[in-house]
């Protein structure tokens, strides 16, 4: 007796298992769906997050069933969220905004139909895109020399490839050669034929960027002339150390024979004479003498001229048969000496 078989529900989708799409853009995951006649119970549609780890369950992110949504992820996902058309209509595919780095995932699209029911897995894979690059020459322009033009984006989801062309002046030299993954361009024997714009591309699977670089072409470098100019500024620069250090040795010396020259002077410099003793201590003096018997003394005071306001001295009465002295006012001294 020949079976009878019926024909399930099937998911019908055929876009790509794995999706790449730059940070920031929407993505829509498709899961378009057909079901049989004798699928006759209540349409359940389910959205998950499949873990990696085969151990641990799958997260359920976004349901349809009795004929509403439901959300079950955090608010920051779920407001990213939403079908793309009427899902009993058999699209129950879903819109992703925004996409971010963290949603990198692999999701899963389950279709159920009471008999029958379907499934369908896809991949998101959120990639940043190249940054604008930076084109720059390493070295010198020179004719007959080695140019290497280098080109590198700062941002970018790997793998990042490089690829330069020339945008004037002719085609490719027949001389360069490129990396298209470090992104150096490397001219041998370079000549004004090479002279031109140059446009570097960083690019991946989610976007592209370019750059560009006017080439010239340069005489050599007279070598032997810099190396010359490099010899005799060392040359000066050292005649230059050795007088200042002449100089500041001079300058000690000076110093040190100033110094000295000071020190023989204070030494030769005579004593000061010492001050005679005044007028008024020797009037002291002879107060405090004392008469020894049989000495026959005489007071100065009496032979003492008066000294005037012009310093000069005036005579005072003698006695009889004697000379009178006669003194000089001394201004060093401030009295008649």
């Amino acid at each position: 007796m020949p079976l009878n078989v019926t024909k399930a529900m099937q998911v019908t989708s055929s876009g790509p298992q794995t999706i790449q799409k730059a940070q920031g853009d929407t993505v829509n995951l498709g899961c378009t769906y057909t079901a049989s006649p004798e699928d006759t119970g209540e349409l359940d549609i389910e959205w998950s997050h499949v873990s990696p780890d085969m151990t641990q369950k799958d997260k359920l992110i976004l349901s349809y069933t009795g004929g509403q949504t439901h959300y079950y992820s955090d608010p920051s996902l779920a407001k990213r969220l939403s079908f793309v058309g009427d899902p009993k209509l058999g699209d129950a595919s879903i819109s992703f905004s925004g996409v971010r780095l963290s949603d990198t995932a692999t999701y899963q699209c389950k279709v159920k139909k009471a008999p029958g029911v379907d499934m369908r897995k896809v991949t998101l894979v959120v990639m940043v895109p190249p940054s604008v690059p930076k084109c720059w020459v390493e070295g010198a322009e020179e004719r007959g020399g080695t140019v290497s033009l280098r080109c590198k984006s700062s941002q970018g989801s790997t793998p990042l490839s490089y690829m330069w062309k020339r945008e004037s002046g002719g085609s490719m030299p027949s001389t360069a050669t490129q990396d298209p993954q470090t992104g150096e361009l490397l001219i041998r024997n370079h000549t004004d034929s090479n002279v031109g714009s140059y446009v570097c591309e960083a690019k991946n699977a989610v976007g592209k960027a370019q750059c560009k670089y006017s080439l010239h072409a340069y005489n050599p470098t007279n070598k032997a002339g810099v190396i010359v100019g490099a010899v005799i500024g060392a040359l000066l620069l050292l005649l230059l150390l050795l007088l200042l250090i002449w100089l500041l040795i001079c300058c000690c010396h000076k110093r040190r024979y100033e110094k000295e020259v000071a020190n023989e002077i204070k030494e030769d410099v005579q004593a000061p004479e010492s001050r005679p003793s005044s007028r008024h201590s020797s009037f002291r003096s002879e107060r405090g003498y004392h008469a020894h018997p049989g000495v026959q003394y005489s007071s100065v005071r009496n032979h003492l001229p008066s000294i005037n306001e012009s310093g000069r001295g005036t005579s005072q009465p003698t006695t009889a048969g004697e000379n009178p002295l006669k003194l000089q006012y001394d201004h060093r001294y401030g009295y008649p000496v």
